[in-house]
């Protein structure tokens, strides 16, 4: 399989470039170079396959041609070892939990995979000082970090704004060591992505260090996301409640439903999707204008989606020919105030004794309001509400209990050096 790249100036490559160098030299995207559609037996004995059957299914369509079966099923089972339960909230509504994972986050699937393909490819070519760069707005970091930790030849720098993830979120990448290193932005996510983009385009950085992204701009980062929409369905499908179904994604970055979307072009019957964003509306703007306009992200409480350029515009531009008409086919928009998102987590928890995270209430609110009689809505519960343990319990007025594997996280020492938003202060920190 190849793979190009979304601004389409420079040649194709193969997967293993794609995911070593993260970023196209052009400043696109990777991309396949098609997309395969399963068959309907697949989507017909979906219902009684495991998480690891369909996810193995799912990624041998992109990643078979390129890597031994035995080696991806290892992959793939390693990477899944633990689940991505559907829970019915109320009436036609149900939360895909994707918080079950090591960090407690949804890109615990992605952060896992690449780190097994990124070493299995590394150690291919005899590489032995990789540098992944990722730039995080909450729970990047904490996946990648953990996923990469201990992992041979590589190291990690994780670039997050200052004071602008959560004191738990901190604590999870901050306290590891070892080939983990943890930068303190003073700036934006916008601003860390804007350093991790610029490292990759830097000549005189490339010459000397061998980089690549842990972002969701990395192919090996954002497809293995797809898995979890096939699984949420075959859970549906299990039930025999699989029809019409939406779902409603909380979208920051955009690498979620970018997943979802390639999910449907394989084929998944997916109705529709919505896309749920805080007060970083660009992406709901584009849809009512046509015109996109980036812009430096506001803080919210849902701080993972606090991004005012989303990367993954580019892929979903690039999907749907960058016809506007196409995505309002498939895509709808919406978004919420902090003060909704506070609402819309009381209000649950009240009545439904559900517990939100504010990420994951952004996507339930979108159903409430859009949902339509006849249709199934799955809304991506992203991360543990005990993530934004402050947050969350001003809200409900109650305290909540912390998983132990956060409780773990929360008992190191932070380790972070400081920086401005300037490149130059990041090059030679990355050069020493």
């Amino acid at each position: 399989m190849k793979y190009y790249s979304t601004n389409r100036q420079t040649p194709e490559v193969s997967l293993q470039e794609a995911v070593v160098k993260g970023l196209a030299p052009d400043r696109g995207l990777y991309m396949p170079e098609k997309i395969k559609a399963l068959p309907q037996s697949f989507y017909d004995n979906i219902g009684s396959m495991s998480f690891q059957e369909i996810a193995y299914t799912v990624a041998d369509a992109f990643f078979g041609e390129d890597i031994d079966a035995d080696t991806l099923k290892d992959i793939v089972y390693d990477t899944l070892n633990f689940d991505t339960p559907v829970a019915h909230v109320t009436d036609n509504i149900y939360s895909l939990e994707l918080f079950h994972g090591p960090t407690l986050a949804f890109k615990d699937v992605g952060g896992r995979f690449m780190a097994r393909l990124l070493s299995y490819f590394i150690k291919k070519q005899g590489q032995k000082d990789v540098k992944v760069l990722v730039a995080t707005s909450g729970d990047t970091g904490s996946a990648v970090a953990n996923g990469f930790l201990r992992v041979e030849g590589i190291h990690v720098y994780v670039l997050y704004p200052k004071g602008k993830v959560s004191r738990i979120q901190e604590c999870q990448f901050t306290t590891l060591g070892q080939n983990i290193t943890a930068i303190e932005v003073d700036g934006t996510f916008d601003d860390c992505q804007a350093l991790v983009k610029t490292a990759f385009l830097d000549e005189d950085l490339n010459k000397k260090l061998n980089l690549t992204s842990a972002n969701s701009i990395n192919v090996a980062r954002f497809l293995p996301q797809a898995f979890y929409y096939f699984y949420a369905y075959a859970q549906l499908a299990k039930q025999g409640k699989a029809k019409n179904v939406v779902f409603s994604v909380p979208s920051g970055n955009f690498g979620n439903i970018t997943a979802g979307l390639i999910a449907k072009r394989m084929g998944l019957p997916i109705k529709r999707f919505i896309a749920a964003n805080n007060s970083n509306d660009i992406f709901y703007e584009y849809l009512q204008t046509g015109i996109y306009t980036p812009r430096p992200s506001v803080q919210t409480i849902a701080n993972a989606m606090d991004v005012g350029d989303p990367s993954n515009f580019a892929r979903v531009l690039d999907l749907y020919d960058k016809s506007l008409d196409k995505i309002k086919t498939d895509i709808s928009g919406i978004w919420y105030t902090d003060n909704s998102i506070r609402e819309t987590v009381k209000k649950t928890y009240s009545e439904t004794g559900y517990l939100l995270d504010p990420h994951g209430a952004c996507g339930y609110q979108a159903l409430i309001d859009e949902l339509k009689d006849n249709e199934t809505g799955i809304f991506l519960e992203t991360a543990h509400p005990a993530k934004f343990l402050e947050v969350v319990e001003s809200i409900i007025g109650a305290s909540i209990s912390i998983p132990d594997k956060l409780q773990a996280f929360m008992k190191g020492e932070k380790q972070s050096i400081g920086i401005n938003k300037e490149f130059k202060e990041f090059k030679n920190l990355l050069l020493k």
